[in-house]
């Protein structure tokens, strides 16, 4: 049996998409009886071996804890951490989902190792534009576009070597091409679309929403409470969207993050704002999902966005940003609308475009439904799984 060894420094036991991919490779590798075993190496706060199944273990790695009050990230940066692993289990591939440091102290570990498994990475951020044009642009263009072109050279640095980098948007794909970065493979991800339902619709929750008006929009943003989601562009574009509609839609805010006193003092100031806390259910967060009319997917720097396919495949209508996976979502489904420009005064304009006509929000949100019933799990690591063949071949 081949042995794959999975790390990533972006995985949080309390984290988003890097998270929810982790746990559905781990489910798919416990259940599915295959050629090839998943080794997962999961920071934590000490060592010890989880013999979950004959196809998953969970090696938990003692890593350097990340100052913050928002998250739980821990870090592994040390060649010599890795390298007893990859003797341990004589891999065969190594996967690397985070593009900082780790990917050179892997490629070092190997080097050190007795074991010489093919090196491939997972492009879950893309880092360059995201985390470092978008936020220095607002400084200087020039200063933006300089360091923009170094963080590309860091990434050629950290994955030097490596047979090949999964991505799972065919935007940011093209912009790693463009920069340099070879042997990408498209790996899109998957949706539960048997949970994320509009059978999840709860009339009694949409009563409640609607508070007495039938014709009362009800609107849902299941993301972190930070601007890199949208949060500030939806706040400013709600006074305007009530204004334009007169009647005061209903704005439902779920999760967390560093921006959360923004929605508690929206609630304070607007009736109609709603915030329900971090969902930790499935379950839960499908009843919401399927019983708000419209969704919003306001991050142009998602890679893939689970959030996304997850409100499609409830039957939202969703108004997206303009660039990224949300855009590429949205544009190729027919399941909403992609904003020109990202300002409020374009958000509120698209929310009123789509509350003109309740046959076309419905229109949109069985294209988005059928676009999202193509995104399985089981599609995605079968897929994974080919790639897997090809390099150890």
């Amino acid at each position: 049996m081949k042995v794959v060894l999975d790390i990533n420094n972006f995985w949080s036991p309390s984290g988003g998409g890097v998270r929810h991919y982790h746990l559905k490779k781990m489910q798919y590798y416990q259940k599915k009886q295959n050629e090839f075993k998943l080794v997962f190496l999961m920071q934590d706060d000490c060592n010890r071996t989880e013999e979950v199944s004959p196809t998953l273990t969970i090696e938990h790695v003692k890593a350097f804890k990340v100052p913050g009050k928002w998250w739980e990230y821990r870090f592994v940066y040390s060649a010599n951490k890795i390298t007893p692993y990859i003797d341990k289990y004589n891999a065969d591939i190594m996967e690397v989902g985070s593009p900082y440091v780790l990917p050179a102290a892997v490629r070092r570990a190997c080097e050190k190792s007795k074991s010489k498994p093919a090196l491939t990475g997972f492009w879950h951020a893309d880092f360059p534009v995201t985390y470092i044009y978008r936020p220095f642009k607002k400084i200087s263009s020039f200063l933006a576009k300089r360091l923009e072109t170094v963080a590309w050279a860091y990434a050629r640095h950290q994955f030097k070597n490596y047979k090949g980098i999964q991505v799972s948007c065919k935007e940011v794909m093209q912009r790693m091409n463009a920069h340099g970065l070879q042997n990408l493979q498209w790996l899109p991800l998957g949706v539960e679309s048997d949970i994320f339902t509009q059978d999840k619709r709860d009339e009694l929750l949409v009563k409640e929403l609607k508070d007495g008006e039938p014709n009362r929009l009800t609107m849902f943003f299941p993301h972190r409470s930070c601007n890199e989601k949208g949060l500030s562009l939806l706040l400013d574009a709600y006074p305007v969207i009530c204004e334009k509609l007169g009647l005061e839609p209903k704005l439902v805010f779920a999760g967390t993050g560093n921006k959360i006193h923004l929605v508690e003092r929206a609630v304070k100031k607007y009736k109609h704002i709603k915030y329900i806390g971090f969902v930790k259910s499935k379950e839960e967060m499908a009843k919401w999902t399927a019983s708000c009319e419209i969704g919003f997917a306001l991050s142009g720097w998602e890679t893939f966005g689970f959030s996304i396919l997850e409100g499609m495949a409830s039957g939202q209508c969703l108004i997206s940003a303009n660039t990224g996976a949300a855009a590429e979502h949205v544009g190729e489904s027919g399941g909403g609308i992609v904003l020109n420009e990202m300002t409020p005064a374009a958000l509120a304009a698209a929310v009123c475009e789509i509350a003109k006509s309740k046959d076309e929000m419905r229109a949109m949100g069985a294209k988005g439904r059928a676009y999202a019933e193509k995104f399985s799990w089981d599609a995605c690591f079968e897929r994974q799984r080919e790639f897997y063949r090809g390099l150890v071949n």
